[in-house]
């Protein structure tokens, strides 16, 4: 019998976050994984004389559902497998960081620009820095803190003064500008990708607000998974070296564009949605990939 471990987030209460655990749990114990489900919070891994100690001793896998990088490496430094592997993780926790490692490589994804970084409150965003923003990407333009998800820490500037105040406000924090994308404001497509395979999508929308997540009050239905939909998600989950991932596509009169890439995507909401037993297909994987 394997035994595998599903690590989550020390703090968090969400329901979403601990329905995904559990159903993960449920879903590979029916699979003969003896599954344990365990919080963040108990050091996992600690260093002495230049050597990691491993608190997971006997586990075959784990089922990373947290994005404390340090906890990843330390953890396949030790020789765990973890789904997802900690390099997709640090990545896709970031905005900018998924930006990058997708530029070039045939991904399509709306204009882009790191914000600028900053170490002193006591400085002042620059008029000029503002401009080229404005004049790179128009107005409304999106302004996204690097780190965040369900929504958080989104915000769009409409003019040229709410954009310095943005600036101003997240001048210490990391933060990336995004072009908007007028057609597809408060509506995207999730797709969910597992083992480089996207096994469905549904369209989110909001009436109340230009974020379409279904945490915000979004609704959603069913979304078809055409070819160039298909090829666009599987190449980004490939470059990313991603085992699961939620995949957020935008609508532009150009096609298809991707906003943001998921590790750790809530699937919650999906299977209600689209009927798709993601956490099954997902232990399958798992178990094929550790055998």
């Amino acid at each position: 019998m394997k035994h595998a471990i599903i690590i989550t987030n020390a703090y968090s209460r969400l329901k979403t976050g601990l329905n995904q655990a559990e159903r993960l749990k449920y879903e590979l114990e029916l699979l003969n994984v003896q599954t344990d489900i365990k919080r963040n919070g108990f050091f996992a891994v600690t260093q002495n004389d230049g050597n990691l100690k491993d608190a997971l001793k006997g586990y075959d896998f784990c089922v990373y559902l947290d994005k404390d990088k340090y906890v990843s490496s330390a953890l396949e430094k030790c020789g765990l497998r973890l789904f997802n592997r900690h390099s997709a993780i640090r990545v896709c926790d970031d905005k900018m960081e998924t930006h990058l490692a997708l530029a070039g490589k045939g991904v399509p994804m709306p204009k882009t620009v790191a914000g600028l970084l900053c170490y002193d409150q006591n400085a002042t965003v620059t008029e000029e820095s503002v401009d080229f923003i404005i004049n790179e990407l128009g107005l409304p333009v999106i302004v996204k803190e690097s780190y965040g998800s369900l929504g958080k820490g989104v915000y769009k500037a409409e003019n040229k003064k709410g954009l310095l105040a943005l600036c101003e406000k997240l001048k210490l924090t990391p933060h990336i500008f995004q072009q908007f994308i007028e057609e597809s404001a408060g509506k995207d497509v999730r797709v969910i990708v597992i083992g480089g395979k996207a096994v469905c999508a549904m369209m989110r929308k909001s009436d109340c607000d230009f974020r379409s997540n279904l945490e915000l009050g979004g609704t959603a239905i069913p979304y078809e998974i055409d070819d160039r939909l298909r090829n666009i998600c599987e190449l980004t989950a490939k470059l990313l070296n991603l085992d699961y991932c939620g995949i957020d596509v935008l609508l532009s009169d150009n096609g298809y564009l991707v906003c943001e890439v998921n590790s750790n995507a809530f699937f919650g909401g999906i299977e209600r949605v689209t009927g798709v037993n993601i956490a099954r297909i997902y232990a399958e994987y798992m178990l094929k990939n550790i055998q």
